[in-house]
């Protein structure tokens, strides 16, 4: 779920009970060429590069484009870090480049968007199962063995249950710690309902193979995961849509469960300002997590500033620092005139950026995917 995921959107996740959380699909040649850069005002690790169609004038100052943002000390060693590529060379070179700082890599083989599957990525891998193991096995031996962390995969149905069970015993045998099993088929459509009917299968064969088994699809909460958990015997279970929606449906049902819609946005507006988020991809978080039917919905939409939305949303506290932070990214009343005139929505370039889409894992030792066999019973898996 492209956009829906930035480092703000992963810090919430986590505040409200995630226990791990995924990053974008962050294609390979997007991070390739990239400088890692500590951030000490912000406390983050970002990951910048020239834009390929700069100037190459040496006199010429140069905005770098952030590509990837992270929080060592809120998520570090709970962010799993997931790769678009269709090349094990390629996608050992990016996954080294991040690899210190995260508690694991995902290989991508479940996304449908042309964006990915054009280039043989996401979904399109599902249809080249040899060059999908040749890449885990090369991030197998060059990645995690070098640094210690797992490697995992997330793939759709295939069309029937014999093609499916083929494809992931395939995949475990390739020493992969985890696979995400996206109950759908490739041509499924979200509203459509999962099909839930292979997932014994495939947590038999991953428990076979020492592999944390996680399903995703049509989860709408903690308690509700848990359950599923439970019937279908899988390690864990992702929440997408429900997730974008109200980041507190990772919360247990003694802390409370799903909190007010308003509360939500307040925490989510507060983080999206400590990271210094990028305006348009918290308004578009906003326009999720404000009800449609709330008379404020319609203000928000046609915002311009940090400013301005803390203002509709009555937030005063948090006004001084929104003004702090339009005036850090360069939105001035002359900007918000503008609008968005002229500009394009780069979310979709690589499905890169600090995108993410956010899951947790809760086992009885909160270790990570590389930590993890299938006697460490996982809770629940969250995607949004």
């Amino acid at each position: 779920m492209v956009r829906s995921g930035e480092l703000s959107s992963r810090l919430l996740a986590l505040q409200y009970g995630a226990d791990l959380v995924w990053g974008p699909e962050t294609v390979d040649r997007s991070m390739i060429g990239t400088t890692r850069k500590a951030n000490e005002h912000l406390s983050t690790i970002d990951f910048t590069r020239l834009p390929s169609h700069g100037s190459k004038d040496p006199r010429k100052d140069q905005k770098e484009s952030l590509i990837y943002r992270l929080h060592p000390e809120k998520e570090g060693k709970r962010l799993i870090f997931q790769i678009g590529t269709s090349d094990p060379e390629r996608a050992v070179q990016a996954a080294r480049i991040v690899a210190a700082d995260v508690a694991g890599i995902d290989v991508n083989a479940g996304c449908p968007k042309p964006f990915s599957t054009s280039g043989g990525m996401g979904a399109a891998l599902l249809q080249t199962p040899d060059k999908l193991c040749s890449i885990l096995e090369a991030l197998v031996k060059e990645i995690s063995m070098e640094f210690e962390i797992g490697i995992s995969v997330k793939i759709r149905l295939l069309e029937t249950a014999e093609l499916t069970e083929v494809l992931v015993r395939k995949l475990c045998a390739t020493g992969i710690t985890g696979l995400t099993v996206h109950c759908r088929t490739t041509p499924m459509r979200p509203r459509e309902k999962a099909i839930r009917g292979q997932l014994k299968m495939i947590a038999k064969i991953c428990r076979e193979n020492g592999v944390a088994c996680l399903m995703n699809g049509d989860v709408e909460n903690r308690a509700q995961a848990e359950k599923l958990i439970t019937e279908f015997g899988v390690d864990g279970a992702m929440i997408a849509t429900a997730a974008e929606t109200n980041s507190s449906c990772f919360r247990n049902e003694v802390d409370g469960g799903a909190a007010p819609w308003n509360e939500v946005v307040e925490q989510y507006i507060k983080t999206a300002l400590e990271v210094e988020n990028r305006f348009g991809n918290t308004k578009y978080l906003l326009n999720h997590l404000i009800p449609g039917k709330q008379p404020v919905y319609r203000e928000v939409t046609t915002s311009k500033s940090y400013l301005q939305v803390c203002q509709m949303l009555k937030l005063e506290h948090l006004e001084t620092k929104a003004k702090e932070i339009d005036e850090k990214l360069g939105i001035t009343p002359e900007t918000q005139s503008q609008g968005r005139r002229g500009k394009k929505n780069k979310s979709a370039m690589a499905a890169g950026g600090n995108q993410a889409k956010i899951r947790s894992i809760e086992t009885d030792e909160k270790k990570g995917l590389s930590e993890r066999g299938v006697q460490n019973q996982a809770v629940v898996t969250v995607d949004i």
